[in-house]
């Protein structure tokens, strides 16, 4: 494995990205592993890292979250454990036993959960859960960090005799308290503990009729403080017990360290195991902060990213609330080197930074905030040449130190290198240091190397143009504002656009004519001509722009219209079909009725069956045939249908409710005086009867085949009575 140069983590601050996660992580040695993380070039080593961190991201959003992995430092309690007849104390265990159980669920979860996590399980190395650890601690240890009194039988003993003399202790002590507070010896206080002991507050002056041993008095003397004679024996009885119990606890913690010598190698295994842990949690916390991702990590070298963010600017600008700018950049053996070109403070710098560092956070198992489907390759060695770097104390300028670098860059470029270099040529003559910059460029073109390059330099531009691997690339300016846009274009070199940002900043253009006059012709018109096309790329993004957002908006138009109408043809077919139902059925009576009105005059029932079952038929004989299913199906149909007109029906017959109803105009009808034997009929009907008889308002009308009786009101006249 090849280390990368601490020259190119300092310049791309991959050391702010560790303090970041550092602070992420749940555990000290996590922390202190963090901080001294460094880039592989081994593909299988980071791609094992970024899966094993990427199934710790995805955990985050599943049911069953991977369990805590805190754990305590257990550095010294591991070192006690390869010296003979030492003694790890009860707080060790503690922090032994904590290991061990939150190794143990870890390793019984991601086994249960492989499918899910098989990277994860794949960090455990077959190691499997010792419930010897756990289960012997807590058979001496219980839960308060206390020794058990059955640790051990000699243990229990001892306790039990140190409670009978506390018994012992308070009886003896409480009579005489009694006493002599009944004899008035005794402040108001009565007693009190000095040095774990409990004494008597004995009165100054009665301090010789109370028999004890002295243990102090109060700072005015008035006090006394005397351990009665009676306890004196007991807690001499006490403190021999107190030692022998400290004896056997000291034989018992070494008995326990004597049981857990063997398992030196599992501790140290628990402990990396979980500081892998604390780490990928550490880096998957991290990445969704800057809601970074996997991409595709690819086997030959190549970096094609889309919407790519500097992690550190991102994070910052989220904090603040303010716009960061993604960059698309495509390094790959058809395009191996990208020379950026553009005016100062358009970003050129934060750009090559950005592909340096996500490279090394990539080859370091971080994930990194870009779109999914993005490429990177592993490289072996990351060279840049980033800042002034000038150096007082070696007497280097800073064209010498660039030098210096250049041939660090010509001993080590290859094609499995990746090198970033910052305002490449500068600090010598213009011409003469271009020169030399491009006979370095066409060496690391040669030798098929990758890299990003910024510089202002026309001749750097031109050759660009002129090698098939190599590529301009800009960052749009805004030609009218002369504000950054920070977005990377490929294809074309950029603009320094000195003159017009000299000119926005308010120098002469009296002076600026005159500095154009100094230079070459040509090479104001390259340069305006590059300006010129920026401008005209830069329109026609936005037109395009607009064209897609206007296309899209028609798109959405269109889908609304063709749905919009599928929906009328369907009601509109629907509604045929319910018309020409009613039509079938208005037939189907007129022909019932025609049968009824022939039995109404001749009374005959076979004729009648007859014709009903001649129409029956009829229908019958346009009916298909069809399966009950199918029948059932369109009786389901048509009844939705009825439903549905009903309930529309229904809304209009609400609608017209709500209007103010108006009164049907009265119909002046004249009044007729009517008598036996005139033909009448109803206003409303056209069977015209004859009236029989005539009662206060009613008449008997007789209409030949049967009578009725009708309102007056409701009859017109036809034909008087002939006289």
């Amino acid at each position: 494995m090849k280390i990368i140069a601490q020259k190119t983590l300092d310049d791309l601050e991959f050391g702010v990205v560790l303090e970041q996660a550092a602070a992420r992580c749940a555990t000290d040695s996590g922390k202190l592993e963090m901080m001294e993380t460094t880039p592989h070039t081994s593909f299988h080593v980071v791609h094992g890292a970024l899966s094993r961190t990427h199934e710790y991201l995805n955990s985050f959003s599943e049911e069953k979250s991977i369990p805590n992995h805190g754990f305590e430092d257990v550095t010294q309690e591991i070192s006690l454990l390869s010296v003979e007849n030492s003694k790890i104390e009860v707080e060790g265990f503690r922090r032994l036993l904590l290991l061990s159980e939150t190794t143990n669920t870890l390793l019984v979860f991601l086994k249960k959960n492989k499918e899910h996590y098989p990277n994860l399980y794949k960090a455990c190395n077959g190691q499997s859960p010792v419930k010897e650890i756990p289960a012997e601690i807590h058979r001496i240890i219980d839960k308060f960090g206390e020794l058990k009194d059955r640790a051990s039988d000699k243990l229990f003993s001892i306790r039990r005799q140190m409670n009978g003399v506390r018994s012992k202790i308070s009886q003896s002590f409480g009579a005489a308290l009694s006493t002599y507070q009944g004899s008035g010896f005794l402040d108001e206080i009565r007693e009190t503990v000095i040095g774990s002991r409990r004494v008597l507050a004995v009165k100054a002056m009665y301090r010789r009729k109370v028999k004890g041993v002295i243990h102090g008095s109060s700072k005015t003397g008035s006090i006394v403080y005397i351990e009665p004679q009676t306890t004196l024996q007991y807690t001499q009885e006490l403190q021999n017990l107190v030692y022998d119990e400290k004896e056997e606890i000291d034989a018992i913690l070494r008995s326990l360290t004597d049981f857990m010598r063997p398992f030196e190698a599992d501790f140290k295994t628990f402990s990396s195991f979980l500081t892998l842990i604390d780490l990928h949690a550490a880096k998957a916390h991290y990445a969704r902060d800057m809601r970074a991702v996997l991409p595709m990590l690819s086997e030959k070298q190549e970096i094609d990213i889309k919407n790519a963010y500097h992690p550190l600017l991102y994070l910052s600008n989220k904090r603040k609330k303010n716009p960061t700018y993604p960059q698309d950049i495509h390094l790959h053996p058809n395009n191996r080197i990208m020379l950026i070109s553009g005016p100062n403070a358009g970003g050129k710098s934060i750009t090559l930074k950005t592909i340096g560092l996500l490279q090394l956070m990539l080859q370091s198992g971080f994930l990194i905030p870009v779109d999914e489907q993005s490429h990177i390759g592993v490289f072996e060695r990351i060279l840049t040449d980033i800042g002034d770097n000038q150096s007082i104390e070696n007497e280097l300028s800073t064209y010498s130190y660039r030098l210096k670098n250049m041939q660090r860059f010509l001993k080590k470029c290859d094609a499995k290198t990746l090198f970033l270099i910052d305002e490449f040529g500068t600090g010598s003559d213009p011409e003469l240091g271009g020169a030399l910059a491009e006979i370095f460029l066409e060496v690391f073109y040669d030798r098929e190397s990758f890299g990003a390059i910024t510089t202002h330099y026309s001749n750097l531009k031109l050759l660009a143009n002129e090698l098939p691997h190599m590529t301009n690339a800009n960052m749009q300016f805004d030609g009218r504002s002369l504000q950054p846009t920070f977005h990377l274009v490929s294809g074309e070199a950029g603009s320094s656009f000195t003159f017009e940002v000299a000119e926005k900043n308010g120098i002469p253009y009296s002076l600026i004519n005159r500095a154009k006059k100094k230079i070459e012709r040509g090479k104001v018109r390259f340069d305006a001509s590059i300006a010129k096309l920026q401008k005209e790329r830069a329109t026609m993004s936005k037109n395009s722009k607009e064209l897609q957002e206007a296309s899209i908006k028609n798109k959405k138009e269109n889908e609304k219209l063709e749905t919009l109408n599928a929906k009328v043809k369907v009601k509109l077919e629907r509604y045929q079909e319910l018309y020409d139902q009613e039509q079938r059925m208005i037939v189907l009576g007129n022909k019932v009725n025609d049968a009824a009105e022939r039995y109404f005059i001749n009374n005959k029932k076979r004729p009648l069956i007859a014709d009903l079952l001649r129409v029956v038929e009829e229908e019958n004989a346009k009916r298909k045939r069809k399966s009950v299913a199918e029948h059932k199906k369109e009786l389901k149909q048509k009844k939705a249908l009825k439903a549905e007109v009903s309930k529309k029906v229904e809304v209009v017959r609400e609608e017209k409710k709500k209007k103010p109803t108006q009164k049907p105009k009265e119909t002046h009808r004249p009044k007729v005086t009517f008598i036996v034997g005139d033909k009448v009929r109803m206003y409303d009907g056209k069977a015209v009867g004859t009236i029989d008889t005539l009662e206060k308002k009613k008449a008997i009308v007789n209409y030949g085949v049967f009578t009725t009786q009708v309102n007056v009101e409701a009859l017109e006249l036809v034909e008087r009575k002939k006289k």
